[in-house]
């Protein structure tokens, strides 16, 4: 069964955000449900440090054994961290995509920019209806 923290924002396509405001950071992850449908995961193309995106704008690419996709920021902002243990071992995503398994930390510029993204349950009906 998939699941769909609470303490998350979700977006259409499929990104979630984990706020960290006392840093002043948005941690960046693909949900349950977009590595599901995936299948196995072969590589994970990620930015570097200090590169900057805007809301909206790819930022990574995922590849399985059944497609690619790109990774949208779901905030506008420069990348502080990247999550190099996916680098090397891009099949431990499904480990824990909501944990140790995140892909970047932006520093992010406007809480403005999460206006648009979903309510955990708000994306469990969205991603439901799509199965």
């Amino acid at each position: 069964m998939l699941t769909y923290p609470e303490d998350l924002r979700y977006t259409n396509s499929h990104e979630y955000v984990r706020l960290e405001p006392e840093q002043g950071l948005a941690v960046v992850g693909i949900t349950a449900f977009a590595i599901d449908q995936l299948g196995d995961v072969v590589y994970i193309d990620l930015p570097q440090v200090g590169d900057r995106f805007e809301r909206g704008e790819s930022f990574a690419t995922v590849e399985s054994v059944k497609a690619v996709g790109d990774i949208y920021a779901p905030v506008s902002g420069e990348v502080m961290e990247v999550n190099r243990e996916l680098s090397d071992a891009p099949e431990t995503i499904v480990d824990d995509p909501y944990g140790r398994c995140w892909l970047v930390k932006f520093k992010f510029q406007d809480l403005e920019d999460l206006a648009d993204c979903l309510s955990a349950a708000a994306y469990r009906a969205q991603v439901e209806g799509l199965a």
